[in-house]
């Protein structure tokens, strides 16, 4: 899943460093996943979060990925302007 932030009112990138670290540091302890930064690292308004989860069941890892935006949405310095997810499916 990718999660596009605005970070209204930040003025630098110390100060976006301090809020999406946060974000990323909270998502990772509480849901067990992937997390990082994957774009617009130099704009300090804006932030591209990426989330990565594996298992069998397509529906669990869609419900972790819906609590996570949720989570997000309701506890971050930041609004959600946009998100996106993606799944792949691998046989063997």
């Amino acid at each position: 899943m990718e999660v596009t932030l605005r970070l209204e009112g930040n003025s630098s990138l110390k100060g976006k460093r301090k809020v999406v670290k946060s974000i990323l540091g909270r998502v990772k302890a509480r849901f067990n996943v992937a997390a990082s930064e994957v774009g617009e690292q130099d704009v300090y308004g804006l932030a591209i979060l990426g989330f990565a989860v594996c298992g069998p069941d397509g529906r669990v890892l869609n419900t972790v990925l819906d609590n996570i935006l949720d989570f997000i949405e309701a506890n971050a310095d930041a609004e959600v302007a946009d998100s996106q997810m993606e799944f792949d499916f691998i046989f063997n």
